[in-house]
């Protein structure tokens, strides 16, 4: 079934406020295996201009994936969330993600397209400070698999 194209152009509520920790952003960067020092070296960010340490780039994606995820699973827009996988994620910083941050997410959807049988979904997050500044747009490209490649993939899974 096609996705409403009604729902091209809606903006969904802001996210509730989410607090960004020092701990947080270490945990991140460990798990990432990225030791750069503004991460979790105050003294080390304050040298490099920054108030306080800094978030790798990707961080933001914790927090924009949840209200993602609010946009796709509304009911009225008719995706069937067990065909869908990850096209694409780009990140356009306004300045970086600093701990002390209470950041919020407005999601929109940007275009829904047919190709190949494939619906295709872009999803803007808009990422602003508790001022209401922006820090970081989110575009992320999700791919609803055709009804027959999705069996396809199960019946190789196995299931």
């Amino acid at each position: 079934m096609a996705l409403d194209q009604s729902f091209v152009g809606r903006t969904y509520p802001p996210s509730r406020p989410y607090e960004v920790g020092r701990e947080k952003i270490r945990e991140f960067a460990e798990a990432i295996g990225d030791d750069n020092p503004a991460y979790t070296d105050v003294e080390a960010a304050k040298a490099l201009g920054h108030p306080d340490v800094i978030a790798p780039p990707t961080f933001v994606f914790s927090v924009t994936f949840q209200e993602a995820s609010a946009v796709v699973r509304d009911p009225k827009l008719g995706l069937d969330y067990d065909r869908v996988v990850h096209g694409d994620q780009r990140f356009a910083y306004h300045r970086p993600v600093r701990a002390g941050d209470v950041l919020s997410v407005t999601s929109t959807i940007e275009s829904i397209k047919s190709l190949a049988g494939n619906e295709v979904l872009d999803v803007r997050g808009d990422v602003q400070d508790a001022a209401g500044a922006p820090v970081v747009t989110v575009h992320t490209k999700l791919v609803a698999r055709a009804v027959e490649a999705a069996e396809a993939a199960e019946a190789v899974e196995g299931k």
